[in-house]
């Protein structure tokens, strides 16, 4: 074998090892885009006890909320995202998606959903006053966020505070 014939096939495998390593650093950036998408959604805020008396009406119902935060540039599909309490109740996103930087805020009651606002569409409240937690998890049940207060918080920090499986709406 001539010298330029090795020198050649050297450079040949070198650039197959190079075009390999670009191949497999593609395939672990885009299997690590999933997880970057859901860090940037959070619960950002919760109202569990309404202001005034909890009568169930409309008013003290909606009054009762959840808010979850995109920090990120790019809109998320939150479609079969839930929302749940310890309990067990939840609340599943139907058809939404939540636009980069922005925040939706999910009410107990009744309403017609927005872009800003969705209605679990519930005639008894969710969230405990005293003591409970809000947890999101992704379509596949992995968890993203929890935010709990009263006698069993779960982390420290308090984001606001504060019964049956219902499924959400929203068109967006």
């Amino acid at each position: 074998m001539s010298v330029s014939t090795s020198v050649t096939a050297r450079r040949m495998v070198a650039a197959a090892l190079a075009a390999g390593a670009l191949v497999g650093s593609a395939s672990v950036s885009a299997s690590a885009a999933p997880h970057d998408d859901r860090s940037r959604i959070a619960i950002s805020r919760v109202q569990s006890d309404a202001p005034g008396f909890d009568d169930r009406s409309a008013r003290s119902l909606n009054a009762e909320w959840v808010e979850i935060t995109n920090s990120g540039r790019r809109g998320i599909n939150l479609d079969g995202w839930t929302l749940s309490d310890r309990d067990g109740n939840r609340y599943t996103f139907n058809h939404y998606r939540l636009a980069g930087r922005s925040t939706v805020r999910v009410h107990t009651g009744y309403g017609r959903d927005t872009s800003r606002d969705l209605y679990q569409d519930r005639r008894n409240e969710v969230w405990d006053n005293r003591s409970d937690a809000a947890t999101l998890r992704t379509e596949r049940g992995r968890f993203v966020d929890s935010v709990s207060w009263g006698r069993h918080h779960d982390r420290d920090d308090h984001r606001g505070h504060g019964r049956d499986d219902h499924r959400g709406h929203g068109g967006h």
